[in-house]
């Protein structure tokens, strides 16, 4: 049985905890270090009490180059940095969870040429990719939502909402993330500006190059830990039906994107890998609802699915995850 080795870099906050929790119990992984340097020496259930009984690694302030793939779960604009100061060999595959090489014009560093790693989108050169941008969260629910009707050339303006978890601002402690003020409380924030809007538009204009679209995006902070739910809403002449089969022809090869005829809600995806996707039209407006956990398909889940799809191994590998349903 194939056994690839992995390297964590950042393996003390959210994002990096997830990948360990999936990494431990894959069945064609093992962890060959996880990087901390404010955590050097300390057990890794210390920080993620969790995994006591687990695992017994210990996180590492030094770096090996004897591994085959390299999980960057470190800070927007550090995974650039780590790359300029470390010389990471290209016999080693790199899935970079951060933004900063999302985009065309930031794809590359060095000899690292970055794919951008949304499966559902680019399945076949993730399967030829030697470095991986991991997609945002938002930006994965969003496009999961939109990719069959920009493929149809169905896609003009589009105003979305989404609401998400408060680990979605990752671990450290800021003034909009800590329990007294999320508790019973929610806030839109970057109004029609968020970041992940620059990757969608890349995404959408690469299915429909000749159309342009204008999408508006306003997103929420909500009162609950994780998961992300997004509503999208647009103009289309297609009737349910023939939506519906657009979107299940589009999704029939890929194993963690379903159509649902009923109301979709957050606990059938939360702690999973899986995103789920509701139609609703009333006379010639559509509604798409997409909802998914962010730190698993919107992070971890899918640096996972990406690294066994560079590997050519099942795509499901170490990735049957249950819902938390109650």
């Amino acid at each position: 049985m194939i056994k690839i080795k992995a390297g964590i870099v950042g393996g003390a906050g959210y994002t990096g905890g997830e990948l360990i929790r999936l990494l431990v119990n894959h069945p064609h992984t093992e962890i060959s270090f996880i990087h901390s340097k404010s955590n050097a020496g300390n057990p890794v259930y210390n920080v993620h009490q969790d995994l006591l009984g687990e695992t017994n690694l210990i996180f590492t302030g030094d770096l090996s180059n004897d591994i085959d793939v390299l999980f960057l779960c470190v800070g927007h604009g550090e995974a650039r940095k780590f790359l300029e100061a470390n010389n990471i060999p290209d016999t080693i595959r790199i899935i970079d969870l951060s933004q900063d090489f999302r985009l065309p014009h930031t794809a590359s560093i060095a000899h690292h040429k970055f794919i951008y790693g949304l499966p559902e989108l680019n399945r076949d050169k993730i399967r030829h990719a030697r470095h991986i941008a991991n997609p945002g969260c938002f930006a994965t629910a969003i496009q999961l939502g939109l990719l069959p009707l920009a493929k149809a050339g169905l896609l003009e303006e589009v105003h979305t909402t989404g609401i998400t978890g408060s680990t979605g601002a990752g671990q450290s402690l800021t003034s909009s993330s800590h329990f007294s003020w999320r508790a019973n409380n929610i806030q839109a924030y970057k109004t029609l500006t968020h970041q992940h809007l620059h990757e969608i538009g890349v995404s959408l204009k690469q299915l429909s190059p000749h159309q342009e679209v204008d999408l508006n995006f306003v997103p929420w902070r909500g009162d609950f830990t994780r998961g992300i739910f997004i509503s999208s809403q647009l103009s289309c002449d297609l009737n349910g039906e023939e939506l519906i089969k657009l979107f299940e022809d589009y999704y029939r090869d890929h194993p963690f994107t379903f159509i649902s005829r009923e109301a979709i809600f957050l606990k059938q995806v939360v702690n999973t890998n899986k995103c789920f996707i509701q139609l609703e039209k009333v006379a010639d407006k559509l509604v798409v609802h997409s909802a998914i956990d962010n730190l698993l398909k919107g992070a971890s889940g899918q640096a996972v699915q990406n690294m066994n799809l560079m590997f050519g191994i099942d795509e499901k590998a170490g990735l049957g995850l249950k819902a938390n349903f109650f």
